[in-house]
């Protein structure tokens, strides 16, 4: 590869021999001599040496047992550091063009003068910019808290050893202290020992706003604001607040029983204790800065005699943050204690802070207001007192369960066996209904006390504490309006944002009727204020119907829903279910949303950002930053300078490749006898129960079959195996199919012309790249009854000609030829990867024959799942 990588190089190979020593001092010679073994057999074997390839097998097949552990570490640990050593590079000053891009915002305003946009579009656009990113803690996230800060920690360190003015001295300490850090990480637990509870969640996500995008932020605003004074001559007001963080962690309970109504209250205590401490934080350092003693009149009112008149304001709002910590301290212990000067509202801080900002300016001190105080006041816009706006997520039948036992109890029949017409003319009527519906003496069932109790809780916070309330597996506009009668029920006082998931490939296609049938009544009109939130799903349609079929539903569905609502004159959010991996709707940011349909982002962008995503693209300072960066580009192109509707026969040719990849699709997951037990068996299914990822079951219905299997367990499965089945099946077949019917031509005009198919082929692309289907046959070898080898095959077979297919139509001789940096990316971890493969087969074999529990066995095997996600990167 070109030495143009050599920075990133040399610091990944100065982590593999800082970790060597580690591994050297814990387990000595022999054990580091048998993992250098390994890894030079599997580099030799990745460069197409047969025989090492075989001498490979064997070496991981003969480990005794108490070696299996160490081994399975040592190449997780490798991963991790790589990783961290390649996020680090992507903010690093040695990031060189071929790597990382030129700065997206820039490069954007330079070719929007070239485009004839006005600075007026232009600044509207910049006013109406809205990223609001939601936090979910899906169980693809090995990495511990603890973990999260070593890492943070050793991009510290590699921060400093690339400044060329350090002392010997200064290095040497650097480096020891990175030394330390591996150590630490090495002898620590990698993965946990118990299942994390709802509450543990919601605390990861806390040290991920305070590790990182407490910093990040304002640091984007700062930025932001000077390419802004630079390319349009204006800059960003100062109560600007473009981004927002909301959370599912302990608002989520679909299908997670441990996510109670005490849990959602203790996590929104939480939130605002963490918040109140930050701001601590901050009013401390400002104590510290702000010892100026000019000032304007309105501080001097504010502050009395005082001689510094800044710092007097400042103590009084940390009085007011100290009492708040130990106010909400007591309530989350259950304690009582006097709400008396605490923070409760954003203005309490905005307001002082503000009147500082501006006294600064005025007296010729606005170098100083721009630094500490300015970053606080962004801080202040973007997170309020309740640090992130909680979302509650509930299953959509859950609602109607609450509903039916009413109606029987009140002698009306059964809410749940009633037409769609007369729910809605039920749910109508009592939602224009000035008395309560629900009865004095009801005792209702233990599953409907819970979503009253929500509801309830709910309706004692303050609105600006929450989100939306997303309904999972809405269908029908009477899943939407029975929210709302139950909230109205619970005395809620404020206009939720009630938001309806459509995730199968049907509840897509019907998206737009259910929304146009809500917008036709009188009383939802009334009440929605012209907006209307509503949630994509990426993960279950994928699950429903592969790939391609789903990315058309998903456009189609925005599409009739933009057109619906500009056209009822309703403001329209799109509220993005994305995960990392390709069959969970993951791709990258800038592509993914330059490819969705012209004028889906004029509402802004709502998106999830799940599992070990969140790690990868907001885990660090910078790298957020960049992230927020990147985002903000991409909606204010894909408002400035929108992709081009698709023309008919594009359009036409969608439909054919949607509908034969959904049957290819199904054919085999639904369709084949065998499919069920050769996915058992090939892959760690099973054996991912045993992981204590996150606090959600696997399965929405644990005697259920691959149906009842979360999507994300489903991606999971298959990306440890290589296979990634879920990823690519189906698309390569529906293209084949098209090529074989004169269409090349055709795909090939999409493929260079369409935003949306080409970065479909270019997340085929990867996927295609990081499947191996010598380790998937390694697997069967292993662990797959002989009479279902065929199946195997057949679908290796089937990634080989999608393969040839994909690469047919965009006219390249091998994969990601346009991102030679990814792939040469892959195929550096894969000499990593491909051993702990190896060892996680030979682990599942050994577990399975045995008719004993092994603890040792077991956490070898966990490891192995740990490392291959590390190494796959956008696994879940």
């Amino acid at each position: 590869m070109n030495d143009k990588y050599d920075a990133l190089k040399s610091n990944v190979s100065m982590l593999g021999h800082l970790l060597g020593n580690t591994i050297k001092g814990a387990h000595g010679d022999e054990l580091l001599a048998k993992v250098e073994e390994i890894r030079q057999l599997s580099k030799s074997a990745s460069a197409g040496n047969k025989d090492d390839h075989a001498k490979l097998i064997d070496v991981l097949q003969s480990l005794p047992n108490d070696q299996l552990l160490p081994v399975a570490r040592a190449f997780s640990q490798f991963l991790n550091l790589t990783n961290i050593a390649e996020q680090y590079h992507s903010v690093s000053r040695n990031c060189e063009e071929l790597i990382c891009s030129p700065d997206a915002l820039d490069d954007l305003f330079q070719r929007l003068k070239g485009n004839d946009v006005s600075s007026i579009d232009a600044e509207k656009a910049v006013e109406d910019l809205k990223i609001e990113l939601v936090l979910t803690a899906h169980p693809t996230e090995i990495a511990r808290r603890t973990t999260i800060h070593k890492l943070v920690q050793i991009n510290k360190c590699l921060s400093k050893l690339e400044l060329d003015d350090l002392s010997s001295t200064e290095r040497g300490k650097a480096e020891l202290r990175l030394e330390q850090l591996i150590a630490q990480a090495w002898h620590s637990d990698v993965i946990r020992q118990q299942r994390p509870t709802p509450l543990d969640e919601a605390k990861w996500g806390y040290a991920v706003i305070e590790n990182s995008l407490w910093q990040a932020v304002p640091e984007f605003l700062r930025q932001f604001d000077q390419k802004l004074t630079r390319h349009l001559g204006h800059s960003l007001p100062v109560d600007a607040a473009p981004i927002q963080i909301s959370s599912w962690m302990g608002g989520d309970r679909d299908g997670n029983p441990f996510v109670t109504a005490e849990v959602t209250q203790e996590v929104l205590l939480l939130s605002r204790w963490k918040a109140a401490d930050l701001y601590l934080g901050d009013i401390q350092e400002l104590v510290s800065e702000l010892s100026m003693t000019r000032c304007n009149d309105i501080v001097r009112a504010m502050a009395g005699d005082e001689h510094e008149p800044y710092r007097a304001i400042l103590k009084s709002l940390r009085k007011t943050l100290t009492n708040t910590l130990e106010c909400l301290d007591a309530q989350i212990k259950g304690q009582h204690i006097d709400e008396k000067d605490i923070l409760t509202n954003v203005d309490q801080l905005w307001t002082p802070l503000h009147a500082c900002y501006q006294s600064l300016h005025e007296c010729g001190m606005g170098i100083i207001a721009d630094g500490l105080l300015l970053d606080t006041l962004r801080r202040i816009r973007c997170f309020g007192v309740n640090l992130i706006k909680l979302d509650i997520r509930q299953e959509s039948t859950r609602h109607a369960d609450v509903l039916s036992e009413v109606t029987r109890c009140l002698g009306m029949g059964d809410y749940s066996q009633w037409s769609e017409q007369d729910k809605q003319a039920f749910l109508i009527r009592e939602l224009s209904s000035k008395r309560p519906l629900l009865p004095r003496d009801w005792e209702p069932s233990d599953d409907v006390q819970e979503v009253l109790d929500t509801c309830r809780i709910v309706a004692q916070q303050p609105r600006e504490a929450l989100g939306s309330y997303v309904i999972s597996m809405a269908r029908t506009a009477s899943d939407v309006l029975a929210v709302h009668l139950l909230l109205k029920e619970a005395g809620c006082p404020f206009r939720l944002d009630v938001c309806p998931l459509f995730e199968t490939l049907e509840d897509l296609n019907n998206a737009e009727s259910v929304i146009s049938q809500l917008l036709n009544i009188d009383w939802y009109r009334g009440f929605i204020q012209n907006f209307q939130m509503v949630m994509i799903g990426y993960s279950d349609s994928a699950k429903d119907a592969g790939v391609m079929a789903a990315g058309w539903a998903q456009y189609k569905a925005m599409e009739s829903l933009v057109s619906l609502c500009e056209n009822a004159g309703v403001d329209l959010v799109l509220f993005h279910g994305r995960g990392g991996s390709i069959g969970r709707g993951g791709a990258p940011a800038h592509a993914a949303l330059l490819s969705q349909p012209p004028r889906s982002l004029k509402g802004g962008l709502r998106v999830t950002e799940q599992g070990e995503m969140i790690r990868f693209k907001l885990g660090l300072p910078d790298v957020a930053t960049n992230s927020l960066n990147l985002y903000a580009s991409a909606i204010l192109e894909a408002n400035l300078l929108p992709p081009p509707a698709p023309k008919q026969e594009w359009r036409d040719l969608m439909e054919t490749l949607s509908d034969v990849s959904c049957d290819a699709y199904r054919d085999v997951v639904r369709g084949s006898k065998d499919f069920v037990p050769y996915f058992r068996s090939t892959t760690p299914e099973l054996e991912l129960g045993k992981l204590p990822l996150g606090s959600r079951p696997a399965k929405r219905n644990p005697n259920g079959g691959v149906e009842s299997l979360r999507a994300i367990p489903w991606i999971f499965a298959w990306s440890q195996n290589r296979l990634l089945l879920p990823a690519w099946l189906g698309a390569g077949q529906a293209i084949q199919y098209s090529i074989d019917n004169g269409h090349l031509k055709q795909l090939e005009e999409m493929c260079r012309e369409w935003p949306f198919f080409s970065t479909r082929l270019g997340m085929l692309e990867m996927v295609f790249t990081k499947t191996s289907p010598s380790i998937s046959q390694y697997y069967d070898e292993k662990l797959v009854d002989e009479a279902l080898w065929p199946l195997g095959e057949q679908l290796r077979e089937r990634l080989a000609q999608d393969i040839k297919a994909v690469l047919m139509v965009e006219n390249s001789d091998h994969l990601m030829e346009q991102n030679p940096w990814g792939a040469e990316a892959i195929r550096l971890r894969n000499i990593y990867v491909e051993p702990l493969n190896m060892l996680q087969a030979e682990l599942l074999s050994r577990t399975r024959a045995s008719e004993q529990e092994s603890p040792e066995l077991d956490e070898a095997l966990m490891v192995t799942i740990a490392g291959i996600a590390a190494g796959m990167r956008n696994t879940g």
